[in-house]
């Protein structure tokens, strides 16, 4: 994947810095996180791609209109995780919104519910994503091998849901 300097983030204003002396990045979606997107989403629709990557299709909260975006979920036994590592995006309000998303990859679609957790919940499941998937890590404040009380504290700028499968979609 390109660099996350090539992506386009810049770093929030007025933000405290971490531990580390760092700050973490704000997403923007520029040009080469699109390009990079509809190739990942290419691959994902064949059905190419890690075993938990998907693409995550929610409903527009107000117009109505189908958005898909490339996700990695978390996932431990049967339980899975939808992790919003750049924060307050658009697939996170539409999740807010409706509590339905569509899970895609290859010919394999399921409609899940989300049910967003509260820090304490989050805080682990932040930690693990981290852990998996580094490419994240300059949009947060904690490290992986930090304490999970630092993902707690993150929670609130990482949005994190619990996945079901939803038994009646449609």
């Amino acid at each position: 994947m390109a660099a996350d300097a090539f992506w386009g983030p810049v770093p929030e204003s007025g933000r405290a810095t971490g531990h580390n002396g760092d700050v973490a990045r704000t997403y923007r979606l520029g040009t080469a996180r699109r390009a990079t997107n509809i190739v990942v989403a290419a691959l994902l629709r064949h059905g190419i791609g890690g075993k938990s990557s998907y693409l995550l299709t929610t409903t527009g909260r107000h117009s109505g209109v189908s958005r898909t975006t490339p996700v990695i979920l978390v996932e431990s036994g049967s339980d899975r995780w939808l992790v919003a590592p750049y924060g307050d995006v658009g697939w996170v309000h539409n999740v807010r919104a409706s509590r339905r998303a569509t899970l895609r990859r290859g010919k394999s679609v399921e409609v899940v519910l989300a049910e967003e957790l509260g820090p304490e919940d989050a805080g682990p499941v932040l930690r693990s994503y981290l852990r998996d998937v580094r490419v994240t890590a300059p949009y947060f404040d904690a490290e992986a091998t930090d304490p999970v009380q630092r993902f707690v504290a993150e929670a609130r700028r990482h949005p994190v849901f619990k996945l079901s499968t939803d038994p009646s979609p449609g």
